[in-house]
């Protein structure tokens, strides 16, 4: 191949350290220096000892000699890299190269920042806007994580909130979701009061069961220390003490979210995570979670963190699937306002 003088080649000798095996770096059967090749295919990878030569473009072999050196790291911790891990890094040090990074933060150090370790795992953020929500989660009083489905807003307030509470930062958790339905009431539901608002809750609960032991969660909430309720119950209380959960947040109506959000007390955190793009509100209602945007984002000690597709952490296919759908919606929206 005849490189363009504009290219021009460049070759990089990447020696790995005796303490980490080939093997570790590369993946079984090499699985991990396959996602390397297929994300530089004008690149030429070679592999002989402990010695990995990489030839192309200066630029991809760079940002390739980089990329080891961010693995090595992240094996020094002793945490195992994994093709998603690496597919991951990779796109973190090209948006680094390309300016869109805008900040510090290394591969190495967004997937190996411990959140909490509970029943043999453990919850790290897997993105870099990951990494900067849960780091807002702890220098500010209210933080909004606003995304799709899948981005991880809910699970890792969730991990934040059970830590918080086992470091005694806060002395209970309270996690609450508005009662709106997709698509069916509540009045046809079975069962009484509790039983149907139970499967608005059950994502909140099944969260706990992840973080938490299993056995323990009655007790905790017979005590008091873990509270899971619809939103409703919050009117008129105020909340010391406590790291409060709004979940599905883009499910209130305006009126409910300022009422939400004036029920924070003395040392407390509130977290409010929601998709504008899934609003299950009566026609006519807007949605609190869209309005306060525009009503608190200048105000000091409040935060909004906005996740999008590149943050599912879900099967692949979830994070097409949302951007497939953005881009029918920006396309009706056009059609309609063009009257077509």
């Amino acid at each position: 191949m005849t490189q363009s003088p504009t290219h021009p080649q460049a070759t990089a000798r990447i020696s790995i350290p005796p303490a980490h095996p080939m093997v570790m770096l590369l993946g079984s059967g090499d699985s991990l220096l396959r996602v390397i090749e297929t994300a530089f295919p004008a690149v030429d990878i070679h592999v002989r000892g402990n010695e990995i030569s990489a030839t192309g473009s200066a630029a991809d072999v760079a940002l390739i000699q980089r990329l080891f050196d961010e693995m090595v790291l992240v094996l020094r911790t002793g945490q195992p890299m994994t093709e998603d891990a690496v597919e991951r890094s990779i796109a973190m040090l090209r948006a680094a190269g390309t300016g869109d990074g805008d900040g510090a933060e290394t591969p190495a150090e967004v997937l190996t920042q411990n959140i909490l370790s509970s029943r043999g795992r453990t919850i790290r953020p897997k993105t870099l806007n990951q990494k900067r929500y849960v780091d807002a989660i702890d220098k500010h009083t209210i933080v909004f994580g606003i995304g799709p489905a899948g981005t991880g807003k809910t699970y890792l307030a969730m991990a934040k909130a059970v830590q918080a509470l086992q470091s005694k930062q806060v002395s209970r958790i309270i996690l609450t979701r508005p009662a709106v339905e997709a698509g069916e009431r509540l009045g046809f539901l079975p069962g009484t009061l509790f039983d149907k608002i139970d499967p608005y809750l059950r994502p909140l609960y099944d969260a706990l069961h992840d973080m938490l032991d299993p056995d323990s969660i009655p007790r905790l909430m017979a005590a008091g220390t873990i509270e899971v309720a619809p939103l409703a119950y919050m009117r008129g209380r105020t909340l010391n003490d406590a790291f409060i959960i709004l979940d599905e947040a883009q499910n209130t109506s305006a009126e409910q979210m300022k009422m939400f959000l004036t029920r924070l007390g003395f040392d407390s955190k509130i977290v409010v995570t929601g998709d504008v793009t899934q609003v299950d509100l009566p026609s006519g209602t807007k949605s609190g979670l869209r309005q306060v945007q525009d009503i608190l984002e200048d105000v000091p000690d409040v935060h909004f963190s906005r996740l999008t597709s590149q943050d599912v952490v879900r099967h692949k296919l979830v994070g097409r699937i949302v951007d497939a759908y953005e881009k029918y919606d920006n396309a009706e929206g056009r059609t309609g306002r063009n009257g077509k």
